[in-house]
């Protein structure tokens, strides 16, 4: 095999399809442990009214660990010690917006489990949501009866979250590679140096293989910026996802949301008149079926984004908990076999999961330029002659 002949590369690849494997075996999942009380959370949770018991049983403590993976965070907790309850990690500032400016560390929750106070106010961490609630002093969250949702108000939260903060290190890192890379073109005569060289096939291949065959040579460069920079921003959100510290940037709804949506306003602000006469009255069509098909089409051009969104979350979502999930069956078979069985599976799957972080990437910034190239597409004269 080519790879053995590079054992660096094989290193790195097993090293990234191990990192899914250590988040999940920091948190050590026992039945006996299952049977104490957990005094902190056990405190906590009596703070909130209506609020369901923790869970004492290992498939419990396994979905509930899923479940807390998923969510976003105001805090990243490294590790967790089960006999005592205690998390080592460290906290992120907490920004709300309630009668004034709220700023505090997220320590003061210590990992959700207390109420935390600023200016006389007093808020709390629900633990089924993840969000921030405005409580009193013993922090109660009332949950209403029928919805289960709860009834406190809800401050506008500008925090810092693990989502948010992936974000921006992504956007600085792009920022100072590509820029790095720009300076050793101009340097060394268009040759790319350094880190630039790993980078350097990717942003070709964009260009040669996704933007030019989609959008066209004569239009492709007002659009290479973008998908130049969805790519590499997707891809590093996904790589960042599987690593110990429990991201899931592309696997939050709202993530998705603002990069399809992106999308759809730069298709519909470049769109030329062409794109919009194949809407509204497309061409070769006897009349009557033009007005049917008009609202179908109209329907298409809010469904593309929809769908670019739903991929992308839907596919890396759904890695994390498959592989979260085939994890946990290491703790409930208690046995050298299927917890070996179970070990191997999940490492096929992590480096599946290293795949799947340049599929989705790729998939996304194609069906992009796809809409871009649609969007621009020339009128062909064949066509006026129906």
């Amino acid at each position: 095999m080519v790879i053995l002949k590079r054992p660096l590369r094989l290193i790195l690849v097993a090293f990234l399809a191990c990192l899914p494997l250590i988040s999940f075996a920091n948190q050590e999942v026992d039945a006996e442990h299952g049977k104490e009380a957990d005094t902190h959370e056990a405190v906590a949770e009596s703070h909130h009214e209506g609020a369901h018991a923790e869970p004492t049983d290992v498939k419990s403590k396994i979905k509930a660990f899923i479940n807390h993976h998923v969510l976003d965070s105001h805090d990243f907790s490294l590790t967790q010690d089960d006999e005592t309850g205690e998390s080592w990690g460290f906290p992120l500032p907490v920004i709300l917006w309630d009668n004034g400016l709220q700023v505090f560390s997220s320590a003061k929750f210590h990992h959700g489990k207390e109420v935390a106070e600023s200016n006389g106010n007093y808020y709390a961490i629900n633990h089924h949501d993840g969000k921030i609630y405005k409580t009193d002093a013993s922090g109660t969250i009332t949950e209403n009866e029928e919805t289960g949702h709860p009834e406190n108000f809800r401050p506008i939260d500008f925090s810092i979250t693990k989502t948010v903060l992936s974000i921006i290190v992504a956007a600085i890192l792009m920022f100072f590679l590509f820029t790095s890379l720009a300076k050793s073109y101009a340097k060394n005569g268009g040759i790319a140096k350094g880190a630039g060289r790993i980078f350097e096939p990717l942003v070709l291949y964009v260009r040669d293989e996704i933007a030019i065959p989609n959008i066209g040579v004569k239009h492709y460069k007002r659009y290479m910026s973008y998908l130049l920079t969805i790519f590499f921003f997707v891809l590093f959100l996904n790589i960042f996802g599987l690593t110990p510290l429990g991201i899931n940037a592309t696997g939050n709804f709202t993530v998705t949301f603002s990069l399809a949506l992106l999308t759809f306003l730069i298709t519909n602000l470049t769109a030329n008149k062409n794109y919009w006469g194949h809407i509204f009255w497309m061409p070769g069509v006897p009349k009557p079926m033009r007005i049917i098909l008009a609202p179908i089409e109209l329907l298409g051009v809010f469904i593309k984004p929809f769908s670019l969104m739903i991929r992308l979350y839907a596919n890396i979502f759904a890695g994390h908990i498959v592989l979260m999930s085939i994890l946990g069956l290491m703790f409930i078979f208690k046995s050298w076999i299927g917890s070996s069985l179970s070990f191997g599976l999940a490492f096929v799957l992590s480096i599946l999961e290293i795949l799947v972080a340049f599929l989705q990437a790729y998939i996304f910034t194609m069906l992009s330029a796809l809409y871009f190239g649609a969007a621009v597409e020339e009128h062909h004269h064949e066509e006026g002659h129906h």
